[in-house]
């Protein structure tokens, strides 16, 4: 499916899946490849930021094929992973990384209430049908002062940086997403930052669904960011 036309509502839960799905077995080949690592980089800091650490029961959001769950595990800590898109779990489960792993909507979460430590969320929030429910849903799992670690792409606010960034996002990766794995996938990831709210909206609603201390880090002149913030 060819998603020009940026899909809303079930339409974009059901297209979204079939993408990710589609583009599973390259994945992560294509995030290492188009962020130089750098991806990998900023994981660590969204989880140096979480400060999470041995013992910390810690849900990935949306794991895709578990790299930010791998990187947790290797501090200790106990790992839930929870996806939509079969087909990326069964790519986290091959890695055989010692974590459950869990299909589920992340908007109806099969977790009892305050029953994780973290939730962390590795560039998937701009993918998601609804994001009140999903701050609200994070909230129901944390137990109280839980943390929350959230990265996701941005664009530059400079006007210079934000015209030699589009190049880049908007026209390179579409073309190697093309040659190596998806050609529609990868024109609909950059294009999907419009889903994403402007970050003080962003912030409100994280405050609204019950965390306090909400703020932002940029990273690489403002490419992408991580949200943290405390479950009240």
């Amino acid at each position: 499916m060819a998603l020009d036309a940026l899909p809303r509502g079930e339409e974009k839960r059901l297209a979204v899946r079939a993408m990710f799905d589609r583009i599973a077995p390259r994945y992560d080949l294509l995030n290492r490849l188009l962020t130089g690592s750098l991806d990998q980089r900023w994981r660590r800091r969204a989880l140096d930021l979480a400060a999470v650490g041995e013992g910390d029961v810690v849900l990935d959001l949306a794991c895709g094929t578990g790299d930010l769950g791998a990187l947790a595990r290797r501090r200790g800590a106990r790992v839930l992973g929870v996806d939509f898109a079969g087909v990326m779990l069964r790519e986290a489960r091959r890695r055989g990384i010692e974590a459950d792993w869990l299909q589920a909507d992340a908007e109806q979460l099969p977790l009892p209430d305050h029953s994780v430590d973290i939730v962390v969320c590795g560039f998937a929030l701009r993918n998601f049908v609804s994001l009140p429910a999903i701050f609200a849903e994070m909230a129901r799992v944390l137990v109280p002062q839980g943390r929350i670690a959230l990265l996701e792409v941005d664009r530059p606010t400079s006007s210079q940086l934000r015209r030699l960034h589009s190049l880049y996002f908007d026209r390179v990766v579409p073309w190697v997403g093309g040659l190596l794995s998806d050609r529609d996938a990868y024109r609909y990831l950059p294009r999907s930052t419009s889903y994403l709210p402007a970050t003080d909206e962003l912030i409100a609603a994280l405050a609204r669904a019950g965390f306090t201390g909400v703020r932002r880090r940029p990273l690489l002149l403002g490419t992408a960011q991580i949200l943290l913030g405390m479950r009240r």
